[in-house]
C-alpha cells in the first residue's frame, strides 16, 4: 500500500480532508488527526491504538506493525506501508475516524 491508497479509502469517508503534520503529509477529521506519514516515507503513524493492542499487533505481524521509543507513551502503533494490506489497515482507521467524527456523521454513514 502507498499513503495514496490509505487516502483514497479514508477521503470517501465525511469530514475528512487532507492536512500536514510534523511537516508530513496527513489525514484529518474535524481538524484532528486521523493518520499521517512518517517522515521515513513508509510508515503511517497510526493513532487510537493502546498499548495492549499494539503489542498484540506487533506479536502477530512484526514486519508490519512497530513502534518506537519516541511513542511508547502513547496509543499509537507505526504501519509499515510497503509490508501491508488494506484489510491490516482499514479497521484500524474506521475506528480512529468513528472517535473523531462527529455524532451527526457517524448515525448516518457508517464506513
Amino acid at each position: 500500500m502507498t499513503f495514496d491508497d490509505v487516502r483514497s479509502i479514508a477521503l470517501a469517508w465525511p469530514e475528512v480532508t487532507d492536512g500536514t503534520s510534523y511537516g508530513t503529509p496527513a489525514l484529518k477529521v474535524r481538524k484532528k488527526l486521523l493518520v499521517r506519514l512518517k517522515e521515513d516515507a513508509d510508515s503511517l503513524v497510526m493513532p487510537g491504538v493502546p498499548p495492549d493492542e499494539r503489542d498484540m499487533l506487533m506479536e502477530r505481524q512484526p514486519k508490519v506493525f512497530y513502534f518506537t521509543d519516541h511513542y511508547r507513551a502513547y496509543p499509537i502503533v507505526l504501519i509499515r506501508l510497503s509490508r501491508t494490506k488494506r484489510p491490516d489497515i482499514e479497521p484500524l482507521l474506521k475506528r480512529q475516524w468513528r472517535a473523531l467524527a462527529s455524532k451527526t456523521v457517524q448515525k448516518t454513514f457508517d464506513p
